[in-house]
């Protein structure tokens, strides 16, 4: 085990940020990092980067369905002879997209590919996008959950204000889910920015203290309803666009079960936006 901890390259930990390591490689890959503190700070910063490069082209990134028959004719074309080869062609492979786009976001920065990315109507129309709710859901769940005294604005106690006024504000009916058959109860909620528009959020709390947030926020320009998931550091989130609100179920609890919280949300939604209450 020693002699593979020592085996960690620079394209291992390139793939490991990119999501393109098995579980068991991964776990290397980690023990590796907590012996080399230097390069565990690198790595945390190639994954902010990564993080901001998928927010900021989030409305670029459109997935063809010939994308896998792709990528299998290149694993086949491969020589067969000599995997290692393989394996060393599809790391260069990523890391030149890698760098690829790189070299595109500082131009955009720069305002080199400014034209392409800011329409006549809107210099936010790229930013407001889809798959800038779990980045933002993320960002106040961890400003807002570990707060003991401020994390709401108005409490549980005030449920039915509390929808009144956040509806109000989204223009939008809203009820709050009920997510104690999964063992949370409501902590409150408050009113926060979302796409540049009031957006609601609201935080549960289990037994043992986990909380958990529900975030809103309108979408206007979006008609088709999607479900996907996000993962950043341990903190997972669960989103999906329904019409003109987008929502997003975010924590540090397991996948399955936020996932279980994420359909309860979904399907409560649903019933209120069918009954208009």
């Amino acid at each position: 085990m020693t002699e593979d901890l020592n085996t960690v390259s620079e394209d291992d930990l390139h793939a490991y940020v990119d999501g393109f390591v098995t579980p068991r490689e991964r776990e290397r890959i980690e023990q590796w990092l907590e012996s080399n503190p230097a390069r565990a700070e690198e790595v945390r910063q190639w994954q902010a980067q990564a993080v901001d490069l998928r927010a900021l082209f989030a409305g670029y990134a459109h997935s063809d369905t010939n994308d896998r028959a792709l990528l299998s004719k290149s694993r086949n074309d491969l020589p067969q002879s000599d995997p290692d080869k393989g394996k060393r062609s599809a790391t260069g492979r990523l890391r030149a997209i890698a760098a690829g786009l790189a070299l595109f976001a500082a131009g955009a920065l720069t305002g080199l590919y400014a034209p392409s990315l800011i329409s006549a109507d809107g210099g936010n129309q790229s930013i407001e996008t889809a798959d800038s709710l779990p980045r933002q859901a993320q960002s106040a769940f961890l400003v807002y959950a570990s707060e003991v005294r401020h994390a709401v604005e108005v409490g549980a106690d005030e449920q039915s204000h509390l929808a009144t006024w956040l509806g109000k504000r989204l223009e939008h009916p809203l009820s709050i889910p009920d997510l104690s058959s999964l063992g949370f109860s409501l902590v409150g909620g408050r009113l926060l920015p979302v796409n540049g528009k009031a957006g609601a959020m609201f935080m549960y709390e289990d037994g043992t203290g986990r909380r958990l947030t529900v975030l809103l926020g309108r979408n206007d320009d979006n008609r088709e309803t999607s479900f996907r998931i996000d993962s950043v550091d341990g903190v997972e989130t669960f989103y999906w666009i329904d019409g003109p609100i987008g929502y997003a179920v975010t924590g540090e609890v397991p996948r399955s079960l936020l996932q279980q919280v994420a359909d309860e949300c979904y399907r409560q939604f649903d019933k209120s936006e069918a009954t208009g209450s």
